[in-house]
């Protein structure tokens, strides 16, 4: 059984403040067939970094990656080094549950538990976790606030997580995410699915509450990296080679003012 972290002295106000990660010569196979070639990258904390290409090189392979979901999968083997906070998420003796309370998850479709209400789908991250919390309403409220939620469903946190729209559904995934307070959350095509008024809403949480957690997000709106990050890295994949990054840099110069031609042609939508 796993042992309960006690926070009732301590419940929380706000979200966690923080860290950054960083790759380092990161390469990833599934089986024998490589897919990421010595990715290096640095995620400062409390910044959005977008991570951009066309499909199949990569990008979502190395997003789970950060937080040992690649494991997951049989046949799957990595070599490199992943920091959080200096600290090698691989290195022996570390639990990858540990590094999943750290690092969050939100997926390209959302997931919520449709037979649970909207409270008790917010609660269940910690439950899975491990985490008990002192106040548990403060704990619902506190969340679905930074994922922007909390006005649309505060008179109704009974009622299933299923019944919510598409776009609800994904900010209360990220709500469920934000309930453990992680100092980073990867957010995998988020709006992919949605409407643009629910794209937009999803955007402005990444606003919000990337000025206390580190999000790193996968995406194919160049439009919406703009908007959403500091940082991007664009992945790239030759024909029958590994993914990897072609370039990396601050949002404005990758997208105005990038250094190699091949980067150039993928903003401006040449091929991708």
């Amino acid at each position: 059984m796993t042992a309960l972290v006690d926070l009732t002295d301590s419940a929380p106000t706000g979200l966690a403040i923080s860290g950054g990660m960083a790759a380092e010569n990161v390469s990833a196979w599934f089986g024998t067939h490589k897919v990421l070639e010595r990715v290096n990258l640095v995620m400062p904390p409390r910044t959005v970094t977008a991570l951009i290409g066309p499909s199949g090189c990569g990008k979502s392979t190395f997003l789970r990656t950060l937080n040992r979901m690649h494991e997951l999968v049989p046949g799957a083997s990595l070599a490199g080094r992943v920091l959080l906070d200096g600290t090698d998420v691989y290195e022996p003796g570390l639990k990858a549950t540990h590094t999943r309370k750290r690092v969050g998850m939100v997926f390209q479709k959302p997931n919520p538990f449709p037979a649970m209400s909207i409270r008790e789908n917010v609660l269940s991250g910690l439950k899975l976790a491990g985490i008990r919390t002192g106040n548990r309403d403060q704990t619902v409220q506190v969340s679905l606030e930074a994922a922007g939620l909390w006005r649309e469903v505060m008179d109704r946190l009974d009622s299933p997580g299923g019944a919510l729209s598409g776009g609800q559904q994904q900010r209360l995934c990220i709500a469920r995410s934000l309930a453990v307070q992680p100092e980073v959350l990867l957010m995998d095509e988020p709006c992919s699915a949605l409407d643009p008024t629910s794209t937009r809403r999803i955007e402005e949480t990444i606003a919000e509450i990337s000025s206390r957690v580190t999000v790193v997000i996968v995406t194919h709106n160049m439009q919406q990296a703009q908007r959403v990050s500091q940082q991007s890295a664009f992945f790239l994949a030759a024909e029958n080679e590994p993914g990897r990054i072609v370039e990396v840099g601050t949002t404005g110069d990758v997208f105005n003012n990038p250094q190699d031609q091949r980067t150039a042609d993928y903003v401006n939508g040449r091929f991708g």
